[in-house]
């Protein structure tokens, strides 16, 4: 069966599915957030239900089926359900503030079983049965979440897959916008294609009414930046689907209906990733990198224009949503001839994206595996020497690159006096921000996994963290203990709550505040003592130790 005929058989398969779903909510539908949004390092995998801007609204299962799996954390999914049905999806219901009465109990069960807050399982088809419109929880905003919503997917069962939800909803959701194009960033290949007379990217200015004629010669690319837009809301959202003709041939083509978990990082790869990192601007590549294996993207000559005759070319974008509404977009380019700017090689060495690649300079070991660049590099390093630091200061390259897993980075300490090894860690320096990443030591030297490439040193972490008393007064009034936990550079790495010696749970809520609510189920009137601990990743700890009567 051919890619069009296996897309047609998905397209109805989800079509007749979306026959027999419910909404999860008793109100209209507005989203905040679309299917395959541009976020930091991945794809938006669901989409985002408003929730009148409150907490506490009735989730509904959208089918039949079972809880197949629950979460709970202060990041990521905060409160989770995964939900699996007959038809061979799973749904899934993140950031929520709460669960039914019996998932909830059930939870906090396990919660003490495993004696930690954070907890995620798997569950059997008997346990949780539900029928279509249930209520599953109520709405909220925990985890890594920005202000009151649900998230929502639809997976794969098999192959947990995650695939656009909208077309269940698509006669609920009121869009007649079309996506809106800000800019055209035009990127010569470097070494082979020059434009207006340099080697550097050039912003073309698609909203302006006469953008500055582009002259390009030899071989380049276009990224776009745009976003989305929906009726009876001002939110702006993902594009789904890029077309890039070069004259009427189509060379670049993407359709973003369906990604795995696994490739979702290659969107570092899918957008220019300097850009991002610089300017916060996500401008979308029509050429593809070599290492990049998106699969929803194909391409002609890997969506490169071969600009080779004095002559107008006619680069035309066409942009799509998932409710067909389409815009377009013509960029003319005038091929002339101009020489073509040699890369910079001198104090560069070259890293090859299909291979295994090693560096070494004095107080230094850097490896990358074969598959974690995305394109071929002429890397650049440099130190800042301070015989007064733990290490000098590493740069790894010029401008900021993306690592699609990982690379081991393992620098040497000048000055090796701590008795405690754990207390060494790498850090990253960013905007003049250390962000710690911690490592194993060695015979003087600290190992750790970096995913950029970047600025690196090595800092000591020989503070205890903070356990701060919260409203402390009001306690026994309302009937539970808040904390708030700090720590001044390895973060809070874990928490452990105790009343007379048993464990007690404490929730956390991604802002590292910790609560216990007074359980009557466990902890009799009388009188008591609280022992809390939090431990940093450097393995330093402290203790708050606190008597009351309730």
């Amino acid at each position: 069966m051919n890619n069009f005929y296996i897309c047609i058989f998905l397209f109805f398969t989800q079509w007749i599915s979306a026959q027999n779903i419910c909404q999860p909510f008793d109100f209209p539908i507005l989203l905040s957030g679309n299917f395959g949004e541009l976020r930091n390092n991945h794809f938006h995998s669901g989409i985002d239900f408003k929730t009148q801007g409150t907490e506490g609204k009735p989730v509904h299962a959208v089918q039949a089926g079972y809880v197949s799996r629950i979460g709970v954390s202060p990041w990521g999914y905060g409160n989770v359900l995964y939900l699996n049905h007959p038809d061979g999806t799973t749904t899934v219901y993140a950031h929520l503030q709460r669960f039914a009465p019996a998932i909830a109990r059930y939870v906090k069960e396990q919660q003490y079983e495993q004696e930690r807050f954070r907890v995620d399982f798997p569950l059997s088809p008997e346990q949780f049965p539900v029928e279509k419109g249930d209520i599953i929880a109520y709405s909220g905003n925990t985890g890594s979440s920005a202000g009151p919503h649900l998230h929502f997917e639809v997976r794969d069962t098999e192959s947990e897959d995650i695939m656009d939800p909208i077309p269940y909803f698509a006669d609920q959701i009121a869009d007649t916008r079309p996506p809106r194009i800000q800019g055209i960033l035009v990127c010569p290949i470097a070494g082979k294609g020059v434009v207006n007379g340099s080697g550097k990217k050039m912003k073309w200015e698609a909203t302006k009414p006469n953008p500055a004629p582009i002259h390009a010669w030899g071989e380049i690319g276009l990224a776009v930046k745009a976003y989305d837009y929906m009726d009876n809301t001002s939110n702006i959202y993902g594009v789904k689907e890029i077309t890039l003709q070069a004259d009427s041939q189509i060379i670049y083509h993407s359709d973003l209906t369906r990604f795995a978990f696994a490739d979702t990082r290659f969107l570092n790869s899918y957008v220019d990733y300097e850009e991002w990192k610089e300017h916060r601007s996500f401008y979308m590549r029509s050429f593809v990198e070599p290492g990049n294996r998106l699969p929803f993207i194909e391409s002609r000559d890997g969506g490169v224009v071969h600009i080779d005759e004095e002559k107008l070319y006619h680069l035309t974008y066409t942009l799509s949503d998932a409710l067909g509404n389409t815009t377009t977009l013509t960029i003319p380019i005038q091929g002339k001839e101009q020489p073509i700017p040699e890369p910079e090689t001198e104090g560069r060495e070259p890293f090859y994206w299909y291979a295994d690649n090693r560096f070494g300079a004095k107080g230094i070991r850097l490896f990358i595996p074969k598959g974690n660049l995305y394109n071929d590099l002429l890397f650049h390093y440099a130190v800042h020497a301070d015989s007064t630091a733990l290490a000098a200061t590493h740069i790894l390259h010029d401008h900021p690159v993306a690592l699609h897993q990982s690379a081991r980075l393992s620098l040497h300490l000048q000055t090796d006096t701590l008795p405690d090894k754990q207390q060494y860690g790498i850090v990253r320096i960013q905007n003049g921000r250390r962000s710690w990443l911690g490592g194993t030591y060695h015979n003087g030297w600290i190992h750790a996994d970096i995913r950029e490439l970047g600025s690196y040193t090595i800092a000591q972490d020989r503070k205890k963290p903070t356990i701060t008393p919260i409203g402390k007064a009001n306690w026994n009034k309302q009937k539970q203990f808040r904390f708030r936990l700090s720590d001044d550079l390895s973060g809070i790495q874990s928490y452990r709550g105790e009343i007379d010696g048993q464990y007690a749970l404490f929730e956390m809520n991604s802002r590292s505040v910790i609560t216990y609510r007074f359980d009557r189920e466990r902890l009799p009137k009388g009188k008591h003592t609280l022992k809390l601990s939090a431990r940093d990743a450097a393995g330093n700890e402290t203790e708050y130790i606190h008597s009351f009567t309730w």
